[in-house]
C-alpha cells in the first residue's frame, strides 16, 4: 500500500511537467516563426525581373505624314526629268504636278470675250471716224469703237439686249463646226429669243415660228431674218436719238476740242 501511494503521488507531481515538455518545442517554433515572418509557410520564390512592358503609343500627325510621304511623292527624280503626276485631282493647287502647271499656264493664254471687250475701249477713235458715224449707220456698226459707244448709249436706254443679239448672230456666223453651231445657237434662242428670258428681244409671231422650226436641226444662218430685224430696228428707232445724245455729242466735242490743241 505504501507503494502504491509513493507511485501515485511521483505520478501527480511529475504528469505536469511531462506534459509541459512535451508540448514546449512547437510552442517555440511557432514563436519563431512568427517572429520570422508572421507565417510557418516557407515564401513562394520570386519570379525574375523581365524587361517592362511598353504600351503602344498612338501616332501624332507629324508620324503620320512622314509615313505617308513616300506614298505620295514616290522615289526622287534625277535632275533633268520631269515631276510625274502623282496626285489625282490638284484642285487646291497644293503640289506641283503637270496637270496643275498645264491647268495654270492654260489660264493665263486664255483670252476672255470681256478682255477683248476691254481693249477695244482702250483704242479711242479718231475724228474724223466719230464725225463719219453721224452719216451712216453702217459705218457705226463697222468700227468696234462705234459699236461700244452705241452699245453704251443702248444701256441708258436699257436695249442693250438688241446689239448684242446682233453680235452673237454675227459670231454665229462664222462658226463652221456643227457641235459648236448647235450649242451656240441654242443660247442664242435662250438668252434673246425665249420668251422666258429677261433679255428678249422684239420679233415677230412669223420670225418666232421660223426659229422654233430651224432648232431641230439649227444652222449658222438660222437667225439671219431675226438679226435683220433688229438691225433695222436700231437704225430707225435707236440710230437717231443716239446722234442727238449726250453721249456722241460729248465725244465729238472733246475730239474737236484735241483737235484745236494740237
Amino acid at each position: 500500500m505504501h507503494c502504491i501511494s509513493v507511485i501515485f503521488l511521483r505520478w501527480y507531481i511529475f504528469a505536469p511537467l511531462a506534459r509541459n515538455t512535451a508540448n514546449g518545442p512547437p510552442t517555440e517554433s511557432l514563436s519563431s516563426a512568427e517572429t520570422q515572418g508572421g507565417d510557418c509557410c516557407p515564401p513562394p520564390p520570386s519570379s525574375p525581373p523581365g524587361p517592362p512592358s511598353v504600351m503602344p503609343r498612338s501616332l501624332s500627325g507629324v508620324d503620320m505624314r512622314k509615313r505617308q510621304q513616300p506614298h505620295i511623292e514616290g522615289r526622287p527624280q534625277a535632275p533633268g526629268h520631269p515631276r510625274p503626276n502623282n496626285c489625282c485631282m490638284c484642285w487646291c493647287g497644293c503640289c506641283k504636278c503637270l496637270w496643275n502647271e498645264d491647268r495654270m499656264e492654260g489660264s493665263e493664254r486664255t483670252c476672255t470675250k470681256m478682255d477683248s471687250i476691254e481693249a477695244t475701249e482702250e483704242q479711242q477713235p479718231t475724228l474724223d471716224e466719230v464725225v463719219a458715224w453721224a452719216r451712216s449707220f453702217e459705218l457705226v456698226m463697222r468700227s468696234s469703237e462705234g459699236r461700244e459707244i452705241f452699245r453704251e448709249f443702248l444701256r441708258s436706254e436699257y436695249s442693250e439686249e438688241n446689239l448684242l443679239f446682233w453680235l452673237a448672230c454675227e459670231e454665229l456666223k462664222k462658226e463652221t463646226d456643227p457641235t459648236a453651231i448647235d450649242e451656240k445657237a441654242r443660247i442664242i434662242y435662250e438668252d434673246y429669243v425665249s420668251i422666258l428670258s429677261p433679255k428678249e428681244v422684239s420679233l415677230d409671231s412669223r420670225v418666232r415660228e421660223g426659229i422654233n422650226l430651224s432648232l431641230a436641226e439649227p444652222n449658222n444662218v438660222m437667225y439671219e431674218e431675226a438679226q435683220l430685224q433688229i438691225y433695222t430696228l436700231m437704225h430707225r428707232d435707236s440710230y437717231p436719238r443716239f446722234l442727238n445724245s449726250s453721249v456722241y455729242r460729248d465725244l465729238l466735242d472733246s475730239k474737236r476740242s484735241s483737235c484745236l490743241d494740237t
